[in-house]
């Protein structure tokens, strides 16, 4: 049975795609909502992007016919713009006021009742989750746009497995620093993802392992003693964030976790020994999205290391940890003698080539898959790009767990054996920090 589904704002502001994902049905935009767009197409970020991407798909379609009627999609779906907005008075007695959402109700509404003689379903697609609640209160069926959803089922790529073996592998493993992969699970691997191998019968043996040489083998971890700049791993998957962070081979790497993690202390610290003692890379540039990503930070007073400090202090206060600094002031004088730490707005980065650097990005669960994609393809040769964030703490108003950038970036390069990832369980800033993390 061939559906109609009315499409929120938000939607369009999110994937201006979305047209065209539907597939046989009939999509159905409210006027109000194109008045919604246009009012966002100005602006110089993401949502200005995609406000101006929707206004050039909609005008394309009127070479097809005229709009109020419908024009037919390549998938074989219709098209069309509502201009009924009669149904309002339905309205008047539960939602007061004429507000754009409730304009936008009323198109489904009147949709749905004229559907219902004829025995048709109409759907409110919308990423609002009051605009749903709302639907279903007139009894509207309303759902979620789930299509720029990286997975489908609410499991996120951890990066590590644990597995029972017997003593005599753990002793093979300890032995010849490598273990090779069982048959029937050589398909249940991915590059570079973590094995914590347990005694089946004693569970308190164990040995931690990464998945190398084409999912053939599981190999021992080499940094899990390292020590850079006073900063040693303190639990299993710091350990493996350590491996990740030190390997060369591995130019992408993604890392999440609850706040105190320790993320992007690791990060940093371990970008210091390879930029500043090693001398692998030639700088480490250290970046935070402003969110949305491309607000001008004009708005600011000061010069721009002035008005990027509010948005980097937590950069700038794991930093001071590591330099064992007192003032922010020793830290400035400092920064600017090594001149090879280098703090840039998101803002900015298009149109650059960064090679030889070691490329980090804090809180990018706020950057959209655009964005991280815009961030992915300004990589020089020979540069190492680490994200970090915690899906759980989203303040993008059109991104959700499952959706953002940085887990996009997860689910697609998992399979890849230049990347790497992990996700941190434990909480390692205080034990207040780990108890807050998990009860609020």
């Amino acid at each position: 049975m061939k559906k109609t589904y009315v499409l929120d704002t938000n939607v369009l502001l999110q994937d201006p795609q979305a047209i065209f994902t539907f597939d046989e049905h009939e999509v159905v935009i409210p006027a109000i909502v194109l008045e919604e767009v246009d009012s966002k197409k100005r602006n110089m970020d993401e949502l200005g992007r995609n406000a101006r991407e929707t206004s050039r798909i909609i005008d394309r379609f009127r070479e097809a016919g005229e709009l109020y009627k419908g024009v037919p999609l390549p998938n074989g779906g219709k098209f069309r713009i509502e201009l009924n907005h009669r149904s309002f008075s339905k309205l008047e007695e539960i939602f007061l006021e004429r507000t754009n959402d409730n304009r936008i109700l009323a198109v489904a509404l009147n949709l749905h009742l004229e559907a219902k003689k004829e025995n048709k379903e109409v759907v409110l697609v919308s990423k609002d989750i009051l605009m749903r609640v709302k639907a279903d209160a007139l009894g509207l069926k309303a759902e979620d746009f789930l299509n720029e959803r990286a997975v489908q089922e609410d499991s996120i790529y951890d990066g590590f497995q644990e597995w029972e073996v017997g003593e005599e592998q753990l002793n093979e493993f300890y032995r010849e620093g490598r273990l090779q992969i069982p048959e029937d699970k050589k398909k249940m691997v991915y590059p570079n993802e973590f094995i914590v191998m347990k005694n089946s019968i004693n569970p308190s043996q164990s040995a931690l392992g990464i998945v190398r040489s084409n999912q053939q083998v599981i190999e021992k971890c080499w940094y899990q003693e390292e020590n850079a700049w006073g900063i040693s791993p303190r639990n299993a998957q710091q350990i493996m964030a350590f491996e990740l962070l030190f390997r060369q081979d591995i130019q992408l790497i993604t890392m999440v976790g609850k706040a105190g993690t320790g993320k992007t202390l690791l990060a940093l610290a371990t970008g210091l020994m390879q930029v500043e003692d090693l001398g692998l890379y030639k700088k480490m540039l250290v970046a935070r999205p402003i969110v949305p990503l491309g607000n001008d930070i004009g708005y600011l007073p000061g010069e721009k290391e002035e008005k990027l400090k509010p948005w980097m202090q937590p950069i700038y206060d794991n930093l001071e940890f590591l330099f064992d600094v007192k003032k922010s002031e020793d830290l400035d004088k400092i920064l600017s003698g090594i001149g090879s730490i280098q703090v840039e707005a998101l803002t900015y980065i298009r149109g650059r080539s960064i090679p030889e650097q070691l490329i980090f990005i804090d809180e990018a669960q706020n950057l959209t898959k655009h964005e991280v994609k815009t961030i992915l393809t300004r990589v020089g040769e020979g540069s190492k790009v680490i994200l970090l964030g915690d899906p759980q703490q989203i303040d993008h108003p059109y991104l959700d767990e499952f959706n953002n950038g940085l887990i996009h970036v997860v689910e697609k390069f998992k399979d890849y054996s230049l990347s790497g990832h992990v996700k941190l369980l434990k909480g390692e800033r205080s034990s207040l920090a780990q108890l807050s993390a998990d009860l609020l």
